[in-house]
């Protein structure tokens, strides 16, 4: 018999999209909420369907249930898998619709599927690649913020909706054009939905963390250092040395600022674009 949650979000029903990957910010984020009581959705697209979403890059149904059980071990919480794809829809609102049939209901969604491997310099980039890119990183918000707002707009319980952008919806970064502009949209995204959800007491955030070395995160390091004729060793030895803080993000570091923007005391915050970059990022 499964135990009764405890924590601050006992009886709440989280959703996290591209929560597949062992050691990613989904991950972080997901074991995060369950850690605090939640129960939690994981989401991701199971499997590569077109050149934008290749294997290894993807959250593959098997890794999805693997995190999804290994964080269910470790909390105690009811952790569900549901596999879709963000840049659809309907698939979007089958996963809300999930959550509300198999745990109960929908407070908080976190859209944290994103493409971070479509990298060039602007001149190769070919116009498939940048759409890809908005496709995912800025449809697929949307689509999940839609798809949540439905649910928790009748509902009449208030909610929660964080995406994670990036430090790079607030500066440019070289040969990510399409990317920077994908995150940079976020910002216009969260504070128009802000104004119209915000009667209903649903709260709609970014969350902007600089580099995390997750398993994307050691690709982008090993192509930015590249194209930077930078050694691995130069290149992280000269991120550390621009961060006040002296290190790169942790999933952790997402992680912690997504349960705030979830929680009673974020009641009143809503429309923000948070920093969660140890200082790099000072606007």
């Amino acid at each position: 018999m499964q135990q009764q949650a405890k924590g601050r979000f006992a009886g709440k029903v989280a959703v996290v999209t591209g929560a597949g990957r062992r050691q990613g910010l989904g991950e972080a984020i997901a074991r995060r909420l369950a850690s605090d009581g939640a129960a939690v959705v994981l989401s991701d697209i199971g499997r590569a369907t077109d050149a934008a979403t290749p294997d290894g890059m993807i959250g593959a149904t098997s890794e999805l249930q693997a995190v999804a059980a290994a964080i269910a071990a470790d909390t105690g919480a009811r952790v569900e898998t549901f596999t879709c794809d963000v840049r659809d829809m309907a698939q979007m609102r089958a996963l809300a619709a999930f959550a509300v049939d198999r745990l109960g209901g929908l407070d908080f969604w976190i859209n944290n599927a994103g493409i971070g491997y479509l990298m060039k310099p602007l001149l190769e980039t070919e116009a498939a690649e940048w759409q890809a890119v908005i496709d995912v990183n800025l449809t697929g918000c949307f689509n999940g913020l839609k798809a949540a707002a439905e649910i928790m707009v009748p509902a009449g319980r208030g909610g929660r909706v964080v995406n994670i952008a990036s430090q790079a919806a607030k500066s440019g970064f070289p040969f990510a054009a399409a990317y920077c502009s994908s995150k940079h949209g976020l910002v216009g995204l969260v504070r128009s939905a802000a104004i119209e959800l915000g009667r209903h007491g649903i709260t709609v955030n970014n969350v902007c963390p600089n580099h995390v070395t997750t398993g994307l995160g050691a690709w982008q390091n090993e192509y930015f250092s590249k194209q930077l004729g930078l050694t691995l060793e130069q290149y992280l030895d000269a991120m550390k040395g621009r961060i006040p803080m002296g290190r790169p993000g942790l999933p952790q570091d997402t992680a912690n600022a997504v349960a705030f923007l979830c929680s009673d005391e974020a009641v009143y915050i809503t429309a923000e674009s948070m920093n969660v970059s140890g200082g790099e990022e000072p606007h």
